[in-house]
């Protein structure tokens, strides 16, 4: 967002919601257990107001994010274009969900995180400096980490939006030349031929997907596919007597059983009564530099994206649920519980940050480690 602007309406409120996977609704849509959070505006670190060429100037930013567990990650801004909020939930979402599919973040994905990975805070100042030193480039009394994040900012959108840094004079405002010529090399650094991308996308915290949530009675419903980066740490069920999460095979599933790439599958006896349940999945895992974060219901209030510039552990869960009828009828599907979120308002000034487009309705995220799920019967899996 331009400086020029004045400022944007935010919130500081942090969420920490729950919602059921959408029965019977298509693979992509049944994406459960995303990590969401929001934008910080005071726990963030502000580096210089840089020059792009065209004329352009813009605040660079290192926004702080707090998840709905509590805990804190620092993340750039991508759609440089579009106004940053904090009064939107964000949402952990796989690069190709990406909220402008014609922009350069599509193509230049892979470039964009080998910036994250090399340039700060994904690597500290000193070894910043240490890879300059490599290329024959000498810095003037150090790199500052307010050089250090105009420089990565700038590279994130020079990939994120295809602008390029005014490199006869990067910075905007009265500042030394020194700290100009700093700016100038970390950013050449950051996209030059260097740069060779990282392809592989960062797994996503946890996943549950089901392209089949309804059955009938007598048959295995599912499979629900496990995506993680973490490890599984409790498997808990709202099932009726009988009803189990199982293997392909009918083996009924503990949580020591579960991991990334599982396929479960919820076991409804033959003579079972009509009715539904759902399982629950709990998981603590890395939450990975490069991963995508963007506003929750994009289409109605469109903010900036935003991607993770360092990594942090966090906590997560993700809810998934079946029906089903007695053999011979037709299947319906159970209702989805949709989540919610607070919203707070607060200033923020314009800087060129912004996150967009949600996963799956649903997910059940942790607030201060303790899962907490709202159900009438629970069995747990030790």
């Amino acid at each position: 967002m331009q400086v020029r602007s004045a400022l944007v309406r935010g919130g500081i409120a942090v969420l920490a919601a729950a919602a059921a996977v959408m029965v019977g609704a298509p693979a992509a849509l049944a994406d459960d257990g995303a990590a969401r959070g929001r934008v910080i505006e005071e726990a963030g670190t502000v580096g210089y107001r840089i020059n792009l060429e065209g004329g352009d100037d813009y605040i660079t930013k290192l926004f702080g994010f707090k998840l709905s567990d509590g805990k804190s990650l620092k993340l750039y801004c991508v759609q440089i274009t579009v106004g940053m909020r904090t009064d939107v939930d964000m949402v952990e979402r796989p690069w190709n969900q990406y909220p402008a599919a014609n922009s350069p973040f599509s193509k230049n994905s892979d470039k964009l995180n080998w910036v994250l990975h090399h340039g700060y805070p994904g690597v500290k100042l000193a070894d910043v400096e240490a890879a300059l030193a490599k290329q024959g480039v000498k810095v003037n009394g150090g790199i500052s980490e307010r050089e250090a994040i105009a420089a990565t900012q700038a590279a994130v959108w020079h990939f994120s939006d295809g602008v390029n840094l005014d490199l006869k004079k990067p910075l905007a405002e009265a500042n030394p030349a020194e700290d100009n010529a700093d700016v100038a090399a970390l950013y050449s650094y950051l996209v030059g031929d260097q740069n060779k991308g990282i392809g592989a996308q960062p797994k996503p915290t946890l996943n549950i997907a089901g392209p089949k949530t309804d059955g009938k009675a007598g048959t295995k419903i599912g499979p629900f596919d496990v995506a993680t980066s973490g490890d599984i740490t409790s498997l808990t069920t709202d099932l009726p007597e009988g009803v189990k999460v199982t293997d392909k095979d009918g083996k009924e599933l503990k949580t020591a059983d579960v991991k990334d790439g599982s396929k479960l599958f919820v076991d409804v006896p033959a003579g079972t009564k009509p009715g539904n349940g759902s399982f629950s999945l709990k998981v603590t895992g890395e939450l990975e530099t490069g991963r995508l974060f963007v506003a929750d219901n994009y289409a109605k209030k469109p903010a900036q994206s935003l991607i993770v510039a360092d990594s942090e552990k966090t906590q997560v869960a993700a809810k998934a649920s079946a029906s089903w009828t007695e053999a011979g009828a037709p299947a319906t599907t159970a209702p989805s519980t949709p989540g919610g979120a607070p919203s707070g308002g607060g200033d923020l000034a314009n800087t060129g940050v912004d996150a967009a487009v949600p996963f799956a309705i649903g997910g059940l995220l942790l607030g201060g480690g303790a899962l907490m799920l709202l159900v009438n019967r629970r069995r747990s899996r030790a």
